[in-house]
């Protein structure tokens, strides 16, 4: 089957935290607009703590892997927007081929914001902030036009 919704690509470092969010925050309010994918440059595996608050605002991202940038490219899949979530990916994002457009919106890391909060509650804090940050984000994106638009 095919699609004509543009592909939008969320990536950051590890895979684990703000690219996930991402992809899950556009799989929730975007669906109909857009196809959501995130990666990493490596895959770090989900962070529980993402999952924990993205799950408290109603978005389930339990089952989203953690993916390597490679591995979607590997399969074929051409992205017409690629979204960097943080500093490290911008700046080692690979030039993707064709009429890819790369934008960065950084946002800040959780785990290390968390890493000196007193409680888990503090803790989450930091993950609730970065997760309401993202969602205004990716509400805020442009509707995207077809990827077969002017063709």
């Amino acid at each position: 089957m095919t699609n004509n919704k543009p592909r939008v690509l969320f990536l950051c470092t590890g895979n684990s935290c703000r690219s996930q969010m991402a992809e899950g925050w556009a799989k929730h309010l975007r669906e109909g607009d857009l196809d959501a994918y995130s990666a990493g440059i490596v895959a770090h595996g989900q962070n529980p703590n993402a999952i924990q608050v993205m799950s408290e605002a109603g978005v389930d991202i339990s089952g989203q892997d953690s993916k390597t940038l490679q591995s979607l490219l590997d399969q074929g899949i051409e992205f017409d927007v690629v979204y960097t979530v943080c500093g490290h990916a911008d700046e080692n994002c690979p030039v993707f081929p064709g009429r890819t457009r790369v934008v960065h919106q950084g946002f800040d890391d959780p785990p290390k914001l968390a890493a000196d909060a007193a409680t888990e509650d503090e803790a989450l804090d930091h993950y609730r902030r970065v997760r309401d940050e993202i969602r205004a984000f990716v509400e805020s994106l442009p509707a995207p036009a077809s990827p077969d638009a002017g063709r």
